[in-house]
């Protein structure tokens, strides 16, 4: 799981995880940065529109040229500069990405 630690969505998903018993590991990209690959990886899987959190403080205090135009290629480099950008949690099941925590689609996910 990747997120940073203060996230409410992240102490969500965590409990929801844990309270299962589903073994995971997080990683803060807050204090850990993120790898270009990994995040190359995921917006193949979910796209760059899905991981870019538009409603995050860090996108809202953008300067208005750096919101404008957006594609992939500044995305990338947007999330990779400021990772709290992107949405969370980013959970990793085997080959599946999933962005963003809803019970329902974790249970589905995790049977």
């Amino acid at each position: 799981m990747y997120g940073i630690t203060n996230c409410d969505t992240i102490k969500k998903a965590r409990v929801w995880l844990e309270s299962r018993d589903v073994p995971y590991r997080f990683h803060d990209y807050r204090a850990e940065g993120i790898e270009a690959g990994k995040l190359n990886g995921w917006v193949g899987k979910v796209g760059w529109e899905i991981l870019l959190n538009k409603a995050s403080t860090t996108f809202r205090e953008l300067a208005d040229k750096d919101k404008q135009g957006l594609d992939e290629k500044k995305a990338k480099a947007l999330m990779l500069a400021k990772p709290t950008m992107i949405k969370r949690p980013v959970l990793e099941l085997g080959d599946r990405v999933l962005v963003g925590f809803k019970p329902d689609v974790y249970e589905q996910a995790v049977k």
